[in-house]
């Protein structure tokens, strides 16, 4: 009985690496979005000396947004590989971003919304900027209600791992 619970718990544990192939999957979208990036960046470009400011501010979050996403999948990446697959060991890896290791998952959660809050306020500031073209105060609403919603999801994430935090540990 020792030896299937012991073939059972490697079975279990060496199945973390099915997550790899997903991981290779995002920094694929990574180079998605770098090309969208370039192509956006250079359509900036070619348009910028003909545009009002407003539109060049519009076009300036677009690209904000843009590599807000990327950071947010680089997070996703980083954290998943060393809280599922193997650790970092950072002393090992001088070029490796201190702020990317050693992330558990209550700083992962935090970190991923506040990625997604910061997308959502950029998306709204957008509209905002650009509402004399597009001028549905109904989507705006909502754009506005969702990132709220974000915000408040957050807070409140925040505030559950404080006193998850500040409780005894159960033995």
């Amino acid at each position: 009985m020792n030896r299937l619970r012991l073939t059972l718990e490697a079975i279990i544990a060496n199945s973390r690496w099915f997550l790899a192939p997903f991981l290779l999957g995002l920094i694929l979208t990574l180079a998605a979005l770098l090309f969208n990036f370039a192509l956006k960046l250079f359509d900036f470009f070619t348009s910028a000396r003909m545009s009002d400011p407003s539109e060049i501010i519009v076009g300036s979050l677009k690209l904000v947004d843009i590599a807000l996403t990327a950071n947010l999948i680089v997070i996703v990446i980083c954290s998943s590989y060393e809280n599922f697959l193997a650790p970092i060991d950072v002393q090992q890896r001088p070029a490796w971003p201190t702020s990317l290791a050693n992330v558990g998952f209550s700083g992962l959660k935090q970190r991923l919304l506040a990625s997604i809050v910061a997308i959502a306020a950029v998306n709204v500031l957008e509209w905002f900027l650009d509402i004399e073209n597009s001028a549905d105060s109904t989507k705006l609403g909502w754009l506005i209600a969702i990132m709220l919603g974000f915000a408040l999801t957050m807070l409140l994430m925040a505030i559950a791992d404080r006193v998850g935090e500040a409780e005894p540990p159960k033995h």
